[in-house]
């Protein structure tokens, strides 16, 4: 049975792309989509994906403070985070708040996406 994500982010077209590129590995289902905080806590709760991709800046919730209370709700979710802003005390904060990894959206995205997943899943 493929292991199953959730996109969250406030761009439809960063959504999409990551979705293609998670839907070409037979070893991902994308179980749904949200695009703030508050609404990828209430997709954890309903579809109980084994991984999350949130972005960092989102509106209403962003995603640090999700992270934080998907962490606290499903402890064994797998969260990994994608932003444009990727510095040492953001990885240092992601990681206090259950985040696995932290993946920079300008850097061959698709790529390290996939390698990223393989190896979180691998050590879980």
């Amino acid at each position: 049975m493929p292991h199953r994500i959730l996109i969250v982010d406030d761009n439809a077209l960063i959504r999409r792309s990551i979705r293609d590129c998670i839907e070409q590995n037979t070893d991902w289902k994308v179980c749904g989509e949200a695009d703030n905080g508050r609404l990828a806590i209430d997709q954890v709760q309903r579809l109980r994906p084994d991984a999350v991709i949130l972005d960092w800046q989102m509106p209403e919730m962003n995603g640090l403070e999700a992270a934080r209370e998907i962490h606290r709700i499903a402890p064994s979710t797998t969260m990994l985070m994608l932003t444009l802003h990727d510095f040492g005390s953001l990885r240092q904060e992601a990681r206090a708040v259950g985040i696995r990894e932290v993946l920079s959206k300008t850097e061959q995205v698709s790529e390290k996406l996939i390698t990223s997943l393989r190896n979180v899943r691998a050590s879980a």
